[in-house]
């Protein structure tokens, strides 16, 4: 451990330790997800994508609008982006603030249930914590999970959503719940699961990008493989897959340096930089720009 400590490999740990996970969520989450586990907080996030497909009336508006098939790589950018416009300085900063009114305005032009943002905002939690417990290189503290579910709820509030959850047991519940009432299988489903492994494939780093339909569906637990009509995958991949992340993780444990810069999502849409005009379906950005 004296040669771990040297490294600094759990100094990021020792501060959330000592921060209040209340007053504090905010650094929480920021030490959590851009300096500890960026790449598993993406995967989990890609994962909460994947459980949305499973619910009919969700995957009918998506696979409706056809963002994922005609602009899957700026859907993909701009959701990520819009996560990060609202973290970076703080859930309540102006920023955020700035980013949510554009969120609320992209979904105002849709008539979605409130249940569904509830699902699917327990989908962003969920996925992240559950990756990261299988995963991670090393366990949750929980002022991590207070914060993340402290950060979620607020992010709920400011798009107008009520009676959220306010704990991470909480967000799991109801996930957990609302897909043993609404999950079921729908040709929608799948073809919005194949249009999300195709962004995945365009934007895996070689040599991943060939392996992505495999890789993607071996990781998806069996509940969400099912709904989402993807063929299983041979059991010696899934165990050599689920092997060598876990191997990974041990390197990172014992050998890896703390990652000193924090994490920031790279849109292949926008090489030269974006604003947050640049933020939603190419067929809403005037109509956008005409209610800011």
């Amino acid at each position: 451990m004296g040669q771990l400590n040297r490294r600094g490999r759990f100094d990021n740990l020792r501060r959330i330790e000592a921060l209040d996970p209340q007053a504090d969520a905010d650094e929480i989450l920021r030490l959590t997800s851009r300096h500890d586990f960026p790449w598993d907080y993406q995967q989990g996030t890609g994962i909460a994508f994947l459980r949305d497909y499973g619910i009919p009336s969700i995957a009918a508006l998506l696979d409706r609008t056809g963002e994922f098939e005609r602009h899957g790589v700026k859907r993909y950018d701009d959701t990520l982006l819009i996560g990060d416009e609202a973290t970076l300085d703080g859930i309540d900063s102006q920023r955020s603030h700035a980013a949510l009114r554009r969120l609320n305005r992209i979904h105002g032009h849709y008539d979605i249930p409130e249940d569904e943002f509830h699902y699917v905002l327990a989908t962003t939690i969920v996925g992240p914590v559950e990756w990261i417990r299988q995963f991670g290189w090393r366990e949750l503290h929980p002022h991590e999970l207070v914060a993340v579910a402290r950060i979620t709820t607020r992010f709920g509030e400011l798009m107008g959503l009520k009676g959220l959850p306010t704990t991470y047991d909480g967000y799991h519940r109801l996930l957990r719940e609302y897909e043993a009432e609404h999950f079921a299988h729908t040709p929608a489903s799948t073809r919005l699961a194949e249009a999300t492994i195709r962004i995945g494939r365009a934007t895996a780093r070689y040599p991943a990008g060939p392996l992505t339909r495999p890789i993607a569906i071996a990781l998806m637990d069996e509940p969400l493989r099912q709904v989402l009509g993807m063929p299983r995958q041979p059991a010696w991949f899934v165990r050599a897959l689920r092997g060598a992340l876990r191997l990974r993780a041990r390197y990172l444990r014992h050998l890896a340096r703390p990652r000193r810069t924090p994490y920031r999502h790279r849109p292949a849409t926008y090489p030269g930089g974006y604003t947050l005009r640049d933020l939603g379906p190419e067929s809403m950005l005037a109509a956008l720009e005409a209610t800011s």
